[in-house]
């Protein structure tokens, strides 16, 4: 005895693929790029380190008083430390951009996913419209 239920059951296991097993694998998978950026560019890491010296370049102020010595070192450090959060604050900067176009990426494949049926069954219409 064949019964119809089969297809209900392929039609209801694609309906669950579709829409609930893969947009949770394209959600996973869109924050692993997204926490891979954030890891990538080492926006945590510059944060916190964002006023020390570039390569640790410094001058050390040395034993005793010397003021032109101390002022030297002083401008050195000072130049040192500027341009380390000049650099550092236009990487977090690419890499916050970066990361904001993997979010509407992903946004974007996320909808295209969701409406994909939709889209098929509207070209497959458009088709034969055309060759009407």
């Amino acid at each position: 005895m064949i019964e119809a239920s089969p297809k209900k059951i392929i039609i209801f296991k694609w309906l669950t693929w579709h829409f609930f097993e893969v947009p949770k694998k394209i959600l996973q998978g869109f924050w692993n790029y997204l926490v891979f950026n954030i890891n990538y560019f080492s926006i945590p890491q510059l944060l916190k380190t964002l006023f020390s010296h570039w390569r640790r370049y410094r001058e050390f102020y040395g034993r005793g008083f010397d003021p032109k010595k101390y002022l030297e070192a002083f401008v050195s450090n000072t130049i040192s430390r500027i341009l380390g959060a000049i650099i550092r604050i236009i990487t977090i900067v690419t890499g916050l951009i970066f990361e904001f176009f993997i979010f509407l990426g992903g946004i974007f494949i996320f909808i295209i996913w969701i409406f994909l049926p939709l889209i098929i069954i509207l070209c497959f219409f458009r088709g034969f419209k055309l060759l009407i």
